[in-house]
């Protein structure tokens, strides 16, 4: 895999998130308004608020989508994580965790948390991988949303 860069959102790969969100989501059927609200205008509740989106693009293709989300000060949401099924199994995931997670320790971040769904059992297993520990399902943003984790940094 060369030329793989990891770029942050821009206006023109706006439908590359929204799509490689939504297949995912409607794989699982777990698309819901919240989903649509970020996916329809990520810059009023992600970027304007002092989060982040990176993509992961391959030549001209977008193949991968995670952000960090502000939720209060110094705690961050990891949201809309997505990797094109073909693409999948080649470390997509890995390389966009590694940058958030680089991300939120430069920006001094004391805990990202995440919300998930238990069919989604490949992303629970990479979080877990990275620290994550699970948590009381509270204050879920999404109905279907029946895994929470949380990770504290130092």
């Amino acid at each position: 895999m060369n030329n793989i860069e990891i770029i942050e959102f821009e206006d023109r790969y706006h439908e590359d998130f929204r799509q490689l969100n939504l297949t995912w989501l409607d794989k699982y059927h777990l698309r819901e308004n919240h989903d649509m609200l970020i996916l329809d205008n990520p810059h009023k509740y992600v970027l304007d608020s002092g989060g982040v989106i990176y993509l992961v693009r391959i030549g001209d293709e977008i193949v991968g989508t995670l952000g960090l989300m502000k939720t209060a000060e110094g705690e961050y949401e990891l949201i809309k994580m997505a990797v094109s099924e073909k693409w999948q199994g080649r470390g997509i995931s890995k390389i966009l965790m590694d940058k958030c997670m680089e991300t939120a320790r430069a920006w001094k971040a004391k805990k990202i948390s995440l919300f998930s769904n238990s069919q989604l059992q490949r992303a629970i297993k990479i979080y877990e991988k990275y620290g994550f520990r699970h948590a009381p399902v509270v204050d879920a943003p999404m109905k279907t949303a029946d895994v929470r984790m949380e990770l504290t940094l130092s």
